[in-house]
């Protein structure tokens, strides 16, 4: 069976975990704060997780998730997720973490920011523009008139690959906004972002997004 490593236990790590173990996923999950502290999580999850560090979590992972607040993108662990396809759900609020120069002026994407740290990885965007609450509440049937889309954008086609098979079995449409240079179509202040849209409307809002 898979194995998933995502590193960042905060609402979309934890959601994603809980949603993960429920469809046959083993799941190794890392914080900030060490393995100790995610002993409630874990025990809620099932035998079908545990806690380690981020780099025992990178180690262990077929592929991972990174879901870390921008300003700790720096403690990721590097080596053991090369050649690994990296999940990227991270968005930039800079009242948490600081000014970013690049974002503030518009010369990079978060996605992109990822992919630099982790420059033999794999990275594609996923999750990031839904509400943690959301996620494994909204989901429905393939064909479900209606269904929710969410986007991803990637450079790699295995990477899109995955998260559109991930997000179908979560439930959910998905929309490619392109490579990673697109994927500011769908972060924080863009009209994709955090709303419910089905297929058709994703991707009006996805070409009307501007920077």
């Amino acid at each position: 069976m898979t194995t998933v490593g995502i590193i960042g236990a905060g609402h979309i790590g934890s959601t994603l975990a809980e949603g993960l173990v429920a469809r046959g996923y083993d799941v190794v999950i890392a914080n900030s704060r060490g393995p100790e502290t995610l002993s409630d999580l874990v025990a809620k999850l099932g035998g079908k997780a545990r806690a380690a560090t981020a780099a025992e979590a990178a180690d262990a992972a077929d592929w991972a998730i990174v879901t870390v607040p921008l300003k700790a993108l720096g403690d990721v662990p590097v080596e053991p997720l090369a050649g690994k396809i990296v999940l990227d759900t991270c968005n930039y609020y800079w009242e948490r973490d600081g000014r970013i120069p690049a974002l503030d002026d518009k010369q990079t994407t978060t996605s992109r920011l990822v992919q630099d740290h982790l420059p033999t990885s794999r990275v594609a965007k996923a999750f990031n523009h839904i509400m943690s609450t959301d996620i494994l509440v909204d989901g429905t049937p393939a064909g479900t008139e209606n269904r929710r889309a969410l986007a991803t954008a990637g450079d790699d086609e295995d990477a899109v690959a995955l998260v559109t098979a991930l997000y179908d079995e979560f439930g959910y449409d998905t929309v490619s906004a392109g490579p990673l240079s697109e994927s500011w179509r769908v972060e924080r202040d863009q009209p994709a972002y955090v709303v419910r849209q089905n297929a058709e409307e994703l991707r009006a809002n996805l070409a009307a997004g501007t920077r």
